[in-house]
């Protein structure tokens, strides 16, 4: 009996110590559909990455778990419930140092796709979310953004309405 109340005041101790780790970033605001930027997303892997040639500009996409678990297996047609995929966007610069070398400029958004098929079934199974800026200031004044987010992703419908293709890693 005497161990069992001192297991539980060390668990009342640790809980009070240990902080709550927030699943999102408490300093950027959610998008008006109410998706929270996630907290850990620069603790998140890479899945791929882009370069756009109409506006100059490389992309990162990072994946959580559930995503790069996903990506490494090829289980992604369609993606898991729970995948969430971020895309970081910059304009390209030159390297000041070394001209022929491309590396980000200006940070331009950030972009968050979760899937949950039944949530945002309207929106292909995809809740969409973007972040303008160094800032983050949340992009779309009403939660009708998303429109614009599937217009263009209805282009890869046939990859579950996702553009990355995942790098192969050797």
């Amino acid at each position: 009996m005497k161990i069992l109340s001192t297991h539980m005041k060390l668990l009342f101790i640790t809980s009070i110590l240990i902080p709550i780790t927030p699943t999102h970033a408490k300093s950027i605001l959610p998008t008006a559909n109410g998706i929270q930027y996630p907290a850990a997303l620069k603790n998140w892997r890479v899945i791929a990455s882009s370069y756009r040639t109409d506006n100059n500009t490389q992309r990162v996409i990072l994946g959580n778990s559930i995503a790069i678990k996903a990506a490494r297996s090829g289980n992604t047609n369609p993606w898991p419930k729970g995948s969430t995929l971020a895309k970081l966007v910059w304009k390209n610069t030159e390297h000041p140092d070394w001209k022929s070398a491309i590396i980000p400029g200006k940070f331009i958004h950030s972009e968050i796709m979760i899937k949950n098929a039944e949530k945002y079934k309207s929106t292909g199974g995809w809740g969409y979310a973007r972040w303008k800026g160094e800032a983050q200031q949340p992009y779309g004044k009403d939660k009708s953004f998303t429109q614009e987010c599937l217009t263009c992703h209805s282009q890869v419908k046939k990859s579950d309405y996702v553009f990355t293709i995942p790098a192969k890693i050797p």
